[in-house]
């Protein structure tokens, strides 16, 4: 266990929040918690997208300006950005100004569309991976969480047939931990399932 987490307010965590505000918010109220809705979800799957190759505390700093540059990450706006809007967002300071990763959102919020259109829940698609439940591991504090798995990689393999980008197994893994498709909490961590207090 992290000495500096602990010492915030004496709840046992995970080691990888340290003792960064944000982070221990986002660990505490969200990784791990069980995502239903499908513009949620889609927001949570192209963020993740945009760490690719940065760090995810990189990515939840600049979050509310990402949901301000991306309009609330609604696909149905998304879809219909122009090549100004791409220009625009390129100058903007306020997120990860990587042209490809821009692209890969207007062509993703296609492709969710396009499973929209054709009757599938975005939520029901996602989950149906994992059974519709969590998958509840039981990690050690000291055990590395695996960058991706068997359901990851089919996982990814399917939405790049779908038309979404920067969605590689990897990317999908923490993903699905980041929205409680697998809940990747030490047991001795006070939000996993089966923490029990001394």
């Amino acid at each position: 266990m992290s000495k500096v987490a602990k010492r915030v307010d004496n709840k046992p965590r995970c080691r990888w929040p340290g003792a960064d505000p944000l982070y221990i918010e986002y660990h505490d109220h969200e990784w791990g918690v069980p995502l239903r809705d499908d513009r949620a979800l889609f927001e949570m799957l192209m963020l993740e997208g945009a760490q690719a190759g940065l760090s995810w505390i990189t990515i939840l700093r600049k979050r509310e300006n990402y949901r301000r540059a991306f309009d609330g990450f609604e696909p149905a706006k998304i879809a219909r950005y122009t090549p100004g809007k791409i220009e625009r967002l390129m100058k903007d300071e306020g997120i990860v100004r990587n042209r490809l990763k821009i692209e890969g959102v207007v062509l993703s919020a296609k492709a969710y569309l396009a499973m929209q259109k054709a009757g599938l829940s975005f939520s029901e698609f996602l989950w149906g991976f994992v059974g519709g439940e969590p998958i509840v591991n039981h990690l050690k504090l000291s055990d590395p969480a695996p960058a991706e798995t068997d359901i990851s990689r089919a996982m990814s393999k399917e939405l790049k047939k779908r038309g979404f980008k920067f969605v590689g197994p990897t990317i999908v893994y923490a993903f699905m931990q980041a929205t409680g498709m697998v809940n990747d909490h030490a047991v001795t961590c006070f939000k996993h399932p089966d923490y029990k207090a001394p």
